[in-house]
């Protein structure tokens, strides 16, 4: 599920691109939910994964994650931009909490 923007994005290091899961517009219950009031997302897509990090022998530590996967990742973890008008997160693989299976 790769986009045109995350084509144009490497990450280095061990640093992975995710496109967050959308804020939730509602409750269960119902209740519509402004911008300011909506919870911050911490699920989302791996689009973009760096090559991993250098270690001290000079080899590279190899990544546990990969383009697809679908990961829980901690509340305020990375950095947001936005590529294209695409809302995007850069974060370490330290930040990674989990990979969600289906």
């Amino acid at each position: 599920m790769a986009t045109a923007s995350s084509t144009k994005l490497r990450p280095l290091g061990d640093r992975v691109v995710i496109k967050p899961a959308p804020r939730e517009e509602m409750t269960k219950s119902g209740i519509v939910l402004p911008d300011t009031s909506k919870e911050k997302p911490q699920e989302g897509v791996i689009l973009a994964v760096g090559p991993g990090r250098t270690l001290d022998t000079g080899s590279r530590e190899t990544m546990d994650v990969a383009v697809g996967n679908k990961v829980l990742y901690a509340k305020y973890a990375g950095t947001e931009f936005k590529v294209e008008g695409e809302e995007l997160l850069i974060v370490g693989q330290k930040d990674i909490l989990a990979i969600v299976e289906d």
